[in-house]
């Protein structure tokens, strides 16, 4: 399981697909022409808690405008949203999980630019910065991130940690002196696992990612992402030797490195809360991973888990954020439908959703008292006190990289089945021409 669209894409949904394409073409947009149509559709993919959310709070929104809005939660919605933008029978807002997905929709003529829909302005103080690129395209804004995750996180078990007054690291030479000193007091540091079934690989991306956006920056990690700077290049080599040394040095990870491709990421951060103390202390993973710790940890998250953003490259430095999100699209021409976009927009508009799931507002000024625990509050404050979110680099890359290659020679070069110039170079060969 995984809860961004790297999960969704992994699922198989076909059944699903089948069923819900014919129950939904009847509630479906009409392209456009019933515009003054006071009726909107949209679909989504998000968690259902997540979605009920926003329902609540958009529905006395829309009623006093006098709109009905009714939404579908559908499953692989990249893949049956094309389908149904061929058979001009889209909804009127669609939440899309990829960035690429949006610029493809707005390729096929299906979207409606954003900009005089609602305040770019406004919402550039309001979000986090990177958070509106995300669904630009050619200079106009036709993605709007309503709700979000966050990957660039480091747990721990926060009982053991205080007891042993260890600090969040402020740069990644200090990430490294903290690993050290954990070693050195007797302990392992990293807890570490990138088996998921037929997605084996995915979390060793997620280092990656981290990685080159700290060592790049935005513009480099970017340009990385679409291939303009192949994976065989300095900053990609520079963030391997980082991961090389935290992950494959003696003694830094649980299990060693032979362990790490066949311990499933799901239970790779559970030895952190084993009863006689931990048996690794950090664990670097997504805002969902607290899903899968143990149901005592989970009973009461506060007094049993701590969180630190990945560090920046240097102290004080350019602190990038990596994770995922939904984007709402317009497919409509309707007014009404423009009118429930510029609710989305409104920072409020997860009020309801915070308390009650996994709901991050990519609104720096949403009321972070409305999250339901002091974990939640400061993963989205990782967010928040960032200086760019950077969409998942491995979910924007082509299938056959993001999904395939990447995955693939991660887990042979950590397994140690080939050498990094290998591994490198058959990501780089794999890429479409």
């Amino acid at each position: 399981m995984r809860t961004h669209s790297r999960g969704r894409r992994a699922a198989v949904a076909v059944a699903a697909v089948a069923s819900m394409s014919v129950s939904l073409a009847a509630c479906g947009g009409d392209g456009g022409s019933a515009s003054d149509s006071k009726e909107v559709t949209i679909w989504a993919s998000v968690d259902q808690p997540v979605l009920d959310g926003l329902e609540k709070a958009l529905a006395p929104k829309a009623k006093e405008a006098g709109i009905t809005v009714k939404w579908s939660k559908v499953e692989n919605i990249n893949q049956l949203i094309m389908t149904k933008i061929q058979a001009n029978d889209t909804p009127d807002i669609a939440f899309i999980p990829q960035p690429g997905v949006v610029a493809d929709i707005v390729d096929r003529g299906a979207a409606q630019p954003l900009d005089d829909v609602v305040d770019p302005s406004a919402l550039e103080s309001s979000m986090v910065p990177g958070t509106l690129d995300a669904g630009t395209v050619d200079d106009q804004l036709y993605g709007l991130l309503v709700s979000m995750n966050v990957k660039s996180l480091v747990f721990y078990n926060k009982k053991a940690w205080d007891e042993a007054g260890y600090e969040a690291p402020q740069s990644i030479d200090e990430l490294n002196q903290l690993t050290e000193q954990i070693k050195s007091d007797g302990e392992t540091p990293w807890c570490m696992g990138i088996e998921s079934d037929t997605a084996t690989g995915w979390p060793a991306t997620d280092w990656f990612e981290d990685l080159v956006m700290r060592y790049g920056g935005p513009e480099e990690y970017n340009a990385w992402v679409t291939h303009e700077t192949p994976f065989d290049s300095d900053v990609v080599r520079e963030s391997a030797a980082e991961f090389e040394e935290l992950m494959f040095t003696e003694g830094n990870v649980l299990g060693g490195r032979d362990a790490i491709t066949s311990t499933n990421f799901g239970t790779a951060g559970n030895p952190m809360f084993d009863k006689a103390g931990p048996s690794c202390w950090m664990y670097k993973q997504g805002s969902f991973i607290t899903g899968f710790f143990p149901e005592e940890v989970k009973k009461d998250l506060d007094a049993n888990v701590g969180v630190f953003g990945f560090p920046p490259a240097e102290t004080g430095g350019e602190n990038p954020v990596l994770g995922g999100g939904d984007l709402a699209m317009l497919l409509s021409d309707k007014s009404a439908a423009s009118d429930v976009m510029a609710m989305l927009s409104e920072t409020e508009i997860g009020n309801d959703a915070a308390g009650s799931s996994s709901f991050i507002s990519p609104h720096k000024d949403f009321d972070v008292s409305l999250y339901p625990d002091e974990v939640t509050r400061s993963v989205a404050d990782v967010a928040y006190s960032s200086t760019a979110f950077l969409f998942d680099g491995s979910d924007q890359m082509p299938g056959e990289v993001g999904a395939g290659s990447f995955w693939k020679e991660m887990t042979a070069w950590i397994s140690g089945q080939q050498e990094l110039d290998a591994t490198l170079t058959n990501i780089d060969e794999s890429w479409p021409s």
